[in-house]
């Protein structure tokens, strides 16, 4: 692994946006996305992620000049249309948007249909979560994922994000609901490692750690087995049904690409006008100190809350450079240089 200063990464990820046709605005927001998600300790849905988002421009699936439209207002709920465009803008405008919403009313929501995909679901949390409100938002996907007693993909991984506000920083939490995204399988694959557990089936049907024969399957495991199947499909549900959207079935069947045409949900509270700031300040520092000081199991040297991980991985990367996958990095270095 090649560690690069944050600045550097940022800037070329940018010249690679803007060579793709994104404008300054779009490259800028983007590339500055992409750069946290990779200092925070995810490269899945960060700088390798670039190469992807830029064929997917060059073949017409993300609509680069598109401008999102608001369809609909219903009091503390608004339903946007993001015309296919570039998902981590129309996710900033949407979350941004609900965060408005809720410091007027205590609570906003905004449902964003016909999007791309979003990236790190948890930047969303974490955008939330640092102005002091609490936040959940799911978004669905194409299908990458068989539904339970299955084995061709039915469902999509539809990632789920809650965040909560706190002085030692937030609890953020960002799952799949399958036990490990592709981009972790991709991730340690390219390391050459192994999953700490079992993360899907090959394609005779057997359990394995190894990342690439699941990745050839399609038949990676929901999390919590039927549970995560279940809730996947529910999600997937309202989503659609929130933002008058499209559900897996259709994106399979009338899109393209890895989430073109997604529904997403962005739920925001404001905890001041709940049960007010010190309440909720509180509350957040008691359950981090409880899972804090838990009696460690055998194996682990730590217990820790979501989110405080990250922080760390932040902060070291910040320090030492961000480590990338030196085969990703010299293919966005060629977008860059066109």
């Amino acid at each position: 692994m090649t560690r690069i200063a944050f600045e550097a990464l940022q800037s070329t990820i940018e010249q690679a946006f803007l060579r793709a046709g994104l404008s300054a605005e779009q490259a800028a927001l983007c590339a500055k996305i992409h750069t946290q998600t990779s200092c925070d300790g995810i490269p899945s849905h960060g700088l390798n992620r670039v190469a992807r988002f830029v064929d997917y421009v060059k073949k017409g699936w993300v609509a680069v000049d598109a401008v999102p439209e608001r369809v609909k207002s219903l009091s503390v709920m608004e339903v946007w249309d993001g015309q296919r465009g570039p998902g981590i803008p129309n996710a900033i405008l949407a979350i941004d948007r609900a965060i408005e919403l809720a410091r007027d009313n205590g609570v906003g929501m905004v449902a964003m249909r016909n999007t791309t995909h979003w990236m790190r679901g948890g930047t969303y949390g974490w955008r939330a979560a640092t102005q002091g409100m609490a936040a959940i938002c799911w978004t669905n996907t194409e299908s990458c994922m068989p539904a339970w007693g299955g084995k061709n993909p039915r469902l999509g991984n539809n990632p789920f994000v809650m965040a909560v506000p706190g002085k030692a920083g937030p609890l953020v939490l960002d799952m799949a609901m399958s036990q490990y995204s592709y981009g972790k399988l991709q991730v340690t694959r390219l390391k050459g490692e192994k999953l700490p557990y079992a993360g899907g089936f090959t394609a005779e049907g057997q359990l394995t750690d190894d990342p690439a024969p699941i990745e050839a399957s399609m038949r990676i495991l929901p999390a919590g087995y039927w549970k995560g199947s279940g809730l996947a499909i529910l999600l997937d549900a309202m989503a659609a049904l929130l933002s008058a959207g499209k559900c897996t079935a259709e994106i399979d069947t009338i899109e393209q690409g890895s989430c073109t045409g997604a529904s997403q949900i962005f739920m925001v509270f404001d905890p001041a006008q709940i049960g007010g700031q010190a309440l909720s300040e509180q509350i957040t520092a008691r359950v981090q100190a409880y899972v804090n000081g838990s009696d460690k199991a055998e194996g682990f040297s730590e217990v820790t809350w979501p989110g405080q991980r990250q922080r760390l991985t932040r902060e070291q990367n910040l320090q030492q450079g961000i480590p990338v996958d030196e085969g990703v990095w010299k293919e966005v270095q060629k977008l860059a240089a066109g």
